[in-house]
């Protein structure tokens, strides 16, 4: 089987470019590959009707994050402040790294 590559990591700023979301702006919580999906913070809350348990605590209606697809977000440049398209080069102590290839930052991750 193919092991997925995505463009997007675990704490990464990234931004939403489609859906009722679009535009906003949160960290990556979790990278799901079998779904092909992220968990961003803050963003495409939903309600879950939860019942009390040892596990959950309280009862009641609570809000969290749901899915949303890894074509739908891009990674937020440091630098630009834009969305940006990524881009892999080699650095000089040969270490491979992502840029922007708007600016041509090496993106943190």
């Amino acid at each position: 089987m193919i092991q997925k590559r995505f463009v997007v990591r675990k704490n990464d700023r990234v931004m939403v470019t489609t859906s009722r979301e679009k535009g906003k702006v949160g960290k990556v919580l979790k990278v799901l590959k079998k779904n092909d999906s992220v968990i961003i913070e803050k963003v495409n809350l939903i309600k879950r009707h939860t019942r009390p348990s040892p596990y959950t605590g309280k009862g009641g209606i609570l809000e969290k994050e749901a899915p949303i697809h890894v074509s739908n977000v891009m990674v937020l440049c440091n630098k630009c402040m834009n969305p940006a398209r990524v881009g892999k080069r080699y650095l000089g102590d040969g270490t491979k790294s992502r840029v922007c290839k708007k600016c041509g930052e090496v993106l943190e991750s």
